[in-house]
């Protein structure tokens, strides 16, 4: 009952408090722009992200079944807003979770460790457009 209480609160106060900064240059927030697998809506989803090369590492904190997730699956496609630039989602692939711990921040980790998170994905992105390009 725990997680669902805090993708409650993550979903509903702490996504959209992040969202007023995510994607700018100095946030630490991405924003995630991604098509309802069911509905169609389209909907953009505050994350963490670490690059990895020219790629992108996300964690799933609350595992493989957030929505987010599922969607880029369905989807085989999304946006990523990260420091000012657009990036094309072109591939999502599951990531080692050693390798997914070690891209992030020693803080990042920390948490990440704390939370108990398992599961990461490597995202292959196109090359970054300027906002508003």
């Amino acid at each position: 009952m725990f997680p669902n209480r805090m993708r409650y609160v993550a979903k509903h106060v702490i996504n959209r408090l992040t969202s007023r900064n995510a994607g700018s240059a100095k946030s630490p927030f991405a924003i995630l722009r991604h098509v309802g697998r069911r509905s169609g809506k389209e909907f953009e989803t505050p994350i963490i992200v670490s690059p990895l090369g020219e790629d992108f590492v996300f964690a799933l904190t609350y595992g493989p079944k957030v929505d987010w997730y599922r969607n880029l699956q369905a989807n085989g496609k999304g946006t990523l807003i990260w420091h000012g630039k657009t990036y094309t989602i072109e591939k999502v692939e599951p990531l080692d979770r050693s390798i997914g711990l070690s891209v992030h921040p020693l803080h990042e980790q920390a948490i990440l460790r704390i939370m108990d998170v398992r599961d990461f994905v490597r995202v292959t992105v196109s090359a970054p457009e300027p906002i508003g390009a």
